[in-house]
């Protein structure tokens, strides 16, 4: 395996491997053991969908203050004491305040949609121009604040809801290192999977996944670039959406490349996510790709939400991206199963011709991007400590105890010493990555056998947390969908050994209103999602 597919696997954005990797000399602590919990109560508001609470909302049963005031406290009882999840790296302390003007306004003018009063997470890296800071989980920004909203942070508020805080994330979104952990950064320390604690919630929107999962929040956003949004989604048992590049706008989203990064909605069922996409699409004259949805938004996703969406659908099934685990397979042999008992027709094998071919041109594309994307980002943070990619570097070496304690910055490094997007390699690995994941992988392999749509496990169950040797995963399908800036949803599959699996359905670009369809089909026959239960390890898992 050559080093940058082994980057690609286990160090990136959400951390998909398939092999350990070789200790860090420099570490220099031994990981914390996660706490032995005590028995978490039940929770008034768990699995609750938006739905539920509109309705609650309405009938007086919930204000949008005593949904905010729950949560806080869910979040102080499960997240910074008992099983000490630390999914969410900073409270909003405007969010009663702005809960409370959502409830007159609610009384005086009516509601301004599903999201009124709705508590959300949106990952650190999302700016917002309130009290909170956004550091990517890095110390290097903390103590700053954007001078603006993300266009994501913008359309929540316009939207009616409650922005209850950020969550945790594998640090600057798991690009520093090939060595790192998922889950970890250093601002916020290690995140924690809700469904045995000693196993990774998956990079790098690990507190957006383990958060929704562990109800605390309605909703939650993430961001994703390869694996970012779907597999935290799937290794915490939920719904997550990685959408067309351009359906959602990335001005004031701390970047890795402009040429895959997005935002996405992660919650805990299908129409949740819907849902949330209706808040959160749209064009954004700060960002030129959103320029492309022109037509292409549908006004209302949760239209698509058809409970036999499965029915005469064909779906390709990417055998490449199974065998890198036997139970897997068996679960994804039983997924199909149904699928077809709901009237699905599944082309087995229906794999891209380029699988395993765009590997090292996505790398040095996002080598290229990040320096290019980042240091273009970090000029309107006056306020930071750094400006640079170059001044990063030199903030981490300077405070190495707190910042590398368990990993370095190899991939920083790497990034710094790569030219302008004029250059010459980088044009054409940006080529070859859209030539390779497109007309020569999903659109080609759709073209060739009239499919609505190819699935594949999203990945593996969630692995061990080794903050010493880093991610050791196995197995992953976010890789094509990401780099070709197609749409990817994962919903809940089943279980393994109490860890959460999910599936994966992902095709052309602003195929969303087809995606929904599946999924939602798929959800509502499957129905396998269960809360967690703090478990210490899946050891503790009864059968």
């Amino acid at each position: 395996m050559s080093p940058r597919r082994r980057f690609l696997q286990t160090g990136l954005l959400g951390g998909l491997g398939t092999a350990a990797l070789p200790a860090l000399s420099g570490a220099r602590e031994k990981p914390a053991k996660p706490p032995a919990p005590k028995e978490t109560a039940s929770f008034e508001l768990d699995e609750l969908t938006v739905t539920d609470f509109q309705s609650g909302l309405t009938s007086g049963k919930f204000t949008a203050h005593s949904l905010t005031s729950k949560y806080l406290a869910r979040i102080e009882e499960v997240d910074r004491h008992g099983p000490s999840l630390r999914s969410v790296i900073e409270m909003n302390p405007d969010a009663l305040a702005i809960a409370d003007a959502l409830d007159k306004e609610r009384a005086a003018k009516g509601v301004r949609g599903p999201l009124h009063g709705i508590p959300v997470l949106i990952k650190d890296n999302i700016d917002t121009a309130d009290r909170m800071q956004t550091t990517a989980g890095s110390l290097a920004l903390a103590g700053s604040r954007p001078a603006k909203d993300s266009f994501v942070a913008q359309k929540l508020r316009e939207a009616g809801a409650v922005i209850l805080g950020k969550t945790n994330l594998s640090e600057w979104a798991n690009i520093r290192s090939s060595h790192s952990t998922s889950g970890w950064s250093g601002r916020g320390g290690l995140t924690r999977n809700p469904y045995a604690l000693d196993r990774n919630p998956c990079g790098s929107s690990s507190g957006s996944g383990a958060a929704v999962a562990a109800n605390l929040c309605a909703l939650a956003v993430g961001t994703e670039t390869d694996g970012s949004v779907v597999c935290p989604s799937s290794a915490n048992g939920l719904v997550g959406l990685k959408p067309t590049l351009g359906l959602m706008s990335r001005s004031g989203v701390i970047p890795i490349a402009h040429s895959q990064d997005t935002p996405g909605p992660m919650a805990r069922s299908v129409s949740d996510v819907a849902i949330l996409l209706n808040a959160l699409a749209g064009a954004d004259p700060r960002d030129n790709a959103t320029a492309d949805s022109a037509g292409k938004i549908s006004p209302d996703y949760t239209r698509f939400l058809d409970p036999h969406g499965l029915r005469g659908a064909r779906i390709g099934v990417a055998r490449k991206y199974f065998g890198f685990n036997d139970l897997v397979d068996e679960l994804m042999a039983s997924v199909m199963e149904e699928m077809k008992r709901q009237g699905a027709v599944l082309v087995d094998p229906a794999d891209l011709e380029s699988h395993g071919k765009f590997d090292d041109s996505e790398f040095t594309v996002l080598l290229y991007e990040l320096k290019a994307d980042l240091n273009a980002y970090l000029a309107g943070r006056q306020d930071a400590l750094v400006h640079s990619l170059k001044d990063i570097i030199e903030f981490n070496e300077r405070n190495k105890d707190k910042e590398m304690p368990y990993f370095a910055q190899d991939t920083l490094i790497k990034a710094e010493a790569k030219g302008p997007l004029t250059s010459k390699e980088y044009l054409d690995a940006l080529e070859a990555n859209h030539r390779l994941t497109r007309a020569e992988g999903i659109d080609g392999v759709m073209d060739k056998h009239q499919l609505d749509a190819i699935m594949a496990p999203t990945g593996g169950p969630a692995w061990l947390t080794d903050l010493i040797n880093g991610d050791h995963a196995a197995g992953g399908s976010s890789n094509a969908a990401a780099v070709a800036g197609y749409p990817d949803i994962t919903v809940p599959a089943g279980f393994i050994a109490g860890l959460p699996v999910g599936v994966s359905f992902f095709g052309r670009a602003w195929s969303e209103p087809v995606l929904l369809k599946i999924a939602y089909g798929f959800e509502q026959a499957t129905k396998v999602r269960k809360p967690p239960k703090f478990l210490p390890s899946v050891q503790e898992a009864k059968p």
